[in-house]
């Protein structure tokens, strides 16, 4: 059905500091309206980087995967998760379980994995009270704005992560894998340019070297796309990061990320991408109802602290096999 209320059909508001946002009225049908103007919204989403959709207006895990796969086409099983989530509908999670005092700093979605999402979905059930937002920076102004010479040595080795699978910290095999069978997971390893070994407890770790910057596979442009700050034992709060390291030593973090040769990042080099990050950083505070469109390669985000409830449900979608994201294993 046509809907006519839209007039003109996307009136786009651009502030400064803040995400693109779109206010809208499905006149009581969310999802027809989420098809009707999947196309449109894409391409804001192309044009900007990342869009907010107000009035669209899901308050059930149901309303929002009807929405969401309506915005997003076919939403993706997640693989290689790093924090549990809990399943709630084909491809719809929960936000990823983590302290609502501690923040999530600026990454890409599973920028690690051979396919990556192309286009994350959010949709906020419950606001918190203060705080919690899922802040967005555009990945193409980090790139030019970090020191050319850090960004060279990224861009010329790749970055590295580290993973130490325990059944105490992040997610479990099964929840990370989708099994816990050790044939499956070598498989899974195998195809996806993972080195693992087993350790003499039965735990697993693995490691895999991916591009720190890529080419938008619509835009052509270069982007810095990784989570090489995020999944860093510098990012971690101090008192969280001297446990971790006292409980299963320095090279047994849960994960952890080196520069592609292998060598350690510095706190500073950590501190100077969190510090970027957050110069570029565009916020708005959730309300219940919306719905957060990213292009997962060009823009990063992140999730700040909060108080209160907050209940905000993901979905991702577009899988991508970007050329430059696999360095070749004789480059190592």
């Amino acid at each position: 059905m046509p809907f006519s209320s839209l007039a003109p059909p996307l009136d786009v508001e651009l502030r400064p500091g803040r995400p693109a946002l779109l206010r809208v009225d499905p006149s009581g049908d969310a999802p027809g309206w989420a098809a009707e103007y999947r196309e449109a919204l894409r391409a804001q989403v192309t044009e900007h980087g990342a869009l907010v959709v107000r009035g669209l207006g899901p308050r059930t895990a149901d309303e929002a995967g009807a929405v969401l796969t309506r915005l997003g086409g076919p939403l993706m099983t997640e693989r290689e998760a790093f924090a549990p989530r809990e399943a709630l509908g084909p491809g719809l999670y929960s936000s990823t379980t983590w302290p609502a005092n501690q923040p999530m700093c600026m990454h890409h979605e599973l920028s690690y994995t051979a396919e990556v999402p192309g286009l994350m979905l959010f949709a906020c059930l419950t606001a918190p009270e203060q705080g919690g937002a899922t802040a967005v920076a555009d990945a193409e102004q980090i790139l030019q704005a970090l020191p050319a010479a850090l960004t060279e040595r990224f861009e010329r080795e790749g970055w590295l992560l580290t993973r130490s699978y325990n059944d105490e910290i992040g997610a479990s095999l099964e929840e990370s894998f989708g099994t816990d069978d050790r044939a499956e997971i070598e498989r899974y390893c195998r195809a996806n340019a993972i080195d693992l070994t087993w350790q003499p407890d039965g735990s697993l770790r693995t490691e895999q070297r991916r591009s720190a910057v890529v080419r938008h596979p619509l835009t052509g442009r270069r982007c810095w796309f990784n989570q090489i700050a995020f999944l860093n034992e510098w990012t971690l709060a101090p008192e969280i990061r001297e446990y971790l390291v006292d409980e299963y030593g320095a090279d047994g973090l849960p994960f952890n990320t080196r520069y592609g040769d292998g060598s350690p990042i510095g706190e500073d080099v950590v501190q100077l991408l969190n510090t970027t990050y957050e110069a570029h950083t565009l916020r708005e505070p959730w309300q219940a109802g919306d719905v957060l469109l990213v292009d997962n390669i060009r823009t990063a985000h992140s999730r700040e602290p909060f108080s209160g409830e907050r209940q905000v449900v993901v979905g991702m979608s577009e899988p991508r096999r970007l050329a430059d994201h696999h360095p070749e294993a004789s480059e190592r």
